[in-house]
């Protein structure tokens, strides 16, 4: 079937991009103001999956599980992050944000959107422990928080942050994907992965 393109929203002090996904009334990250505008837009959230706990992708993740009454999906490994019991001043942010008391955790490599979509999870940690990246395989979208960037890639040097891990993870699950996938990052505009592993400054395919 035809598949809408994902609405994408960019909020916050760090300009991090939130993506909801019309036929599916799924929201990808959560960053601040995306709230407001999916209850100014009219727009239904079913399900908010979050591509890793940092503050920034997550600080309206409580309103909107609150206001939409949907399940808020995390890695595990991410949980704390979002549930309340990480301390963000380790991270050097002086201030907090509303626990989601109610998490399902991601615990497949396969998982459904609320249409009954299959999308692949990837689990590429290093810029956060617990960091996936959605790949929709039939459309050849990958949506990758903060893993892979236009020209960039997610920092390595916060709390749980691993550079080996996150350049083999991005050779290892990300430049093996076709490379006309289309990239929705967690900041900055989209790329595929054919640019990323010609061009990409940090991480060389092979």
């Amino acid at each position: 079937m035809s598949v809408s393109r994902p609405i994408v929203f960019t909020g916050g002090d760090f300009e991090t991009n939130g993506y909801y996904l019309p036929d599916d009334e799924l929201l990808i990250d959560a960053p601040e103001g995306i709230a407001e505008e999916l209850s100014r837009q009219g727009l239904k959230v079913s399900a908010l999956w979050l591509t890793h706990g940092h503050f920034d992708h997550a600080i309206d993740a409580a309103r909107i599980q609150r206001e939409h009454s949907c399940p808020v999906l995390v890695h595990p490994l991410d949980a704390p992050q979002v549930n309340g019991k990480f301390d963000l001043r380790l991270l050097g942010i002086p201030w907090s944000i509303q626990p989601v008391s109610d998490l399902t955790l991601i615990n497949s490599e396969n998982i459904k959107t609320p249409a009954g979509r299959v999308v692949r999870v990837l689990h590429v940690p290093g810029h956060s422990p617990g960091s996936v990246c959605f790949y929709f395989a039939p459309e050849g979208i990958l949506y990758g928080g903060d893993v892979l960037f236009r020209g960039g890639v997610g920092r390595w040097d916060l709390p749980g942050g691993d550079q080996r891990a996150l350049f083999d993870g991005i050779r290892a699950k990300l430049y093996v994907l076709p490379d006309d996938t289309v990239v929705f990052p967690g900041h900055g505009p989209a790329t595929s992965i054919g640019h990323e592993k010609e061009s990409n400054p940090f991480v060389a395919a092979g």
